[in-house]
């Protein structure tokens, strides 16, 4: 009976060992002596470095969900080649693009236009899907979509920096842990409602984050060095929040190029007149194509901030960068500009490819040799 209770309590102890193995601690509250720039960062609406709102650089950063194909980028090419910020350098737009149909010759078309590419996952399916994944899941949506973006794009895998779930759906602390595992810098899902005049500032999730969670679950352990780029709502004509431009309810008429330009203004000055921290500008390319009073808004007001001597269009990883390691404007304005080595493509047209998860046969364009079948979870490669 002894031998028995000691080899119970030893069971006991080695499964209380391996699941408190896999517990992450809890957030604590940010301690600010200890949480330093430029690896750690607490949630606050303070600007970094803290620099007064008239020595920031006011970031805008334009961003694009979904796939890449023939029909979008020639939206693309049309308003947003060959556009330049004040200082002469080229603007940045950060683009998150999920798999399916997405053609992998025109994502490295816009890596070589010095544009952002970034993860939105393999399989985009459904909200609960995302709302219930766990670390495994995430991986294989994200980590594994990593490999498959670089090899058939073309472009370097540490070029790939940032995330954003689909529909918004934070999963908890799964997609944070599996950004570590994959070497991700960035998540760009989080909406907030509350931290929006002032705006929060990016923030690493070291310690216990003061943002509100609007699609839950939202994390609540320690994980360092993870960073938050808050997604700060716009307030529509209505006065409610929405994390999307394309989300908001009460939106100016489709030709309403005036209306839909006071809008972004008035979206922006509460940024650019207040701490100036990122402006967001989120959206899907087929409502600034259906759109047309959205799109002439759009390039009016791309007009206006590239001749702004203090305010710059980049790329999300580029105001990461600066967050990081903030200087005043004056000193901003005479760094050099981004360069981007240009990824060579050589493009094949793929398919018919059998797919797993579809009675459809798929067809690719890639900047690699073709897959045996289309590349899906688990099989990121297609081998």
């Amino acid at each position: 009976m002894k031998w028995a209770l000691l080899l119970f309590t030893f069971i006991v102890f080695v499964v209380a060992s391996a699941i408190s193995a896999d517990v992450l601690p809890l957030a604590e509250p940010c301690d600010e002596e200890l949480c330093k720039l430029p690896d750690c960062r607490c949630s606050s609406t303070v600007i970094p470095g803290n620099l007064k709102p008239h020595e920031v650089p006011q970031f805008v950063l334009l961003t694009f969900d979904d796939g890449v194909n023939v029909v979008n980028v020639a939206t693309y090419r049309d308003i947003l080649y060959k556009r330049k910020n004040s200082n002469e350098c080229p603007i940045g737009v950060s683009f998150y693009i999920s798999h399916e149909y997405t053609n992998y010759e025109l994502v490295n078309e816009l890596y070589n236009e010095g544009f952002e590419i970034a993860l939105h996952s393999i399989t985009h399916v459904n909200q609960t899907y995302f709302q219930e994944a766990d670390y495994d899941r995430m991986m294989l949506e994200f980590a594994d979509q990593k490999t498959l973006m670089s090899h058939f794009a073309a472009i370097p895998e540490s070029s790939i920096e940032g995330l954003r779930i689909p529909f918004l759906q934070m999963t908890g602390n799964s997609s944070f842990q599996m950004m570590k595992s994959a070497g991700l810098r960035y998540d760009i899902t989080w909406p907030t409602t509350r931290y929006t005049d002032p705006g929060l500032w990016p923030y690493t999730l070291d310690y216990q984050s003061i943002q509100d969670c609007i699609t839950p679950p939202c994390p609540s352990a320690s994980l360092p060095g993870a960073w938050v780029v808050p997604m700060i709502a716009w307030t529509d004509l209505s006065n409610f929040p929405c994390a999307m431009v394309d989300a908001c309810f009460s939106l100016p008429g489709s030709n309403d190029e005036d209306g839909w330009f006071r809008f972004i203004i008035d979206n922006f000055e509460r940024h650019y007149g207040g701490n100036r921290a990122p402006f967001g500008f989120f959206i899907h390319e087929g409502t600034v194509r259906t759109q047309p009073g959205l799109r002439r808004a759009l390039i009016r007001f791309m007009d206006m901030i590239n001749s702004m001597s203090d305010v710059f269009m980049v790329n999300t990883g580029e105001m990461l960068d600066w967050v990081q390691n903030p200087v005043p404007l004056g000193e901003y304005i005479q760094k050099p500009c981004r360069l981007t080595t240009p990824a060579r493509c050589r493009p094949a047209s793929c398919g018919p490819l059998v797919a797993p998860h579809k009675e459809e046969l798929f067809y690719m364009q890639v900047c690699a040799r073709c897959p045996r079948t289309y590349p899906w979870l688990g099989n990121p490669l297609g081998e």
